[in-house]
């Protein structure tokens, strides 16, 4: 009650002080998330969602990393989707890795580094180590595109340029686009840092790109939510040191 210009505790009040004291620090004990992050007990299924050429790249090194440090997590690889989605607001994807970040302000983003476009085409490929810009324009090219696109900035910069290639098909995963560049004269321009597992196990061969194209960046996303998550926290520093050992430092 007030007295004067203060506030005096009425006698009830003092008589509950202690009890109220308790049930604040239990309510603090309750809503404030632990810090503390057991690897060995922890229990749980992230899901992650990239290109599958990443996937590739990413997949195997963060899987031994968790088999030795969180034997009972477990990971779930998702292809990016044809459409845009709510997978990452609604929680049914924790983890999204790509060239792109939302722009909402829910969500939270790294960038992880950026890799190098380069000419990928098999070995014994007429244009092996002499690919300048007039035989890479004149050769038949294959795209990876998720929505089935024919074209993609390379046909922009080449334009520019007064050239024109010929794209026979855009397919949907790496490894489809990959198969094709070994048994024709197709060329596929990609990544390098990231597809290099899949450029390896075909063997195939890179060409540096005869034309300047940005490289693209790898961005790390997620919901908000996850924050304050120890263990999504940890999620995200292993791909980060995986990605780093990988693709070049960001700017």
């Amino acid at each position: 009650m007030r007295t004067g210009r203060t506030m005096t505790p009425t006698p009830y009040a003092l008589a509950v002080r202690e009890q109220v004291s308790d049930l604040v620090r239990q309510a603090q004990d309750v809503l404030t998330p632990s810090r503390e992050l057991d690897l060995a007990d922890l229990t749980r299924t992230f899901t992650l969602q990239c290109h599958d050429a990443l996937a590739t790249a990413l997949a195997p090194p963060l899987l031994n990393v968790i088999a030795a440090a969180a034997p009972e997590v477990r990971l779930r690889f998702l292809a990016e989707p044809a459409v845009d989605t709510d997978d990452l607001r609604h929680g049914r994807i924790d983890l999204a890795i790509g060239a792109t970040a939302p722009d909402l302000p829910e969500f939270r983003s790294e960038t992880l580094g950026h890799d190098r476009v380069v000419a990928i085409l098999r070995r014994d490929h007429p244009c092996a180590g002499n690919l300048d810009l007039a035989a890479y324009a004149a050769q038949p090219h294959i795209l990876v595109s998720r929505r089935g696109r024919l074209t993609d900035p390379i046909d922009d910069a080449l334009a520019a340029r007064g050239l024109h290639r010929r794209v026979l098909a855009s397919v949907g995963t790496a490894a489809s686009a990959m198969l094709i560049v070994t048994r024709s004269d197709a060329i596929l321009t990609a990544p390098e840092a990231t597809w290099r597992p899949l450029i390896e196990t075909f063997a195939l061969r890179t060409e540096p790109l005869p034309l300047p194209v940005p490289g693209p960046p790898m961005i790390s996303s997620w919901h908000q939510r996850y924050d304050t998550d120890a263990a999504h926290s940890w999620l995200r520093s292993q791909v980060r040191k995986i990605m780093a050992a990988t693709v070049l430092p960001p700017d």
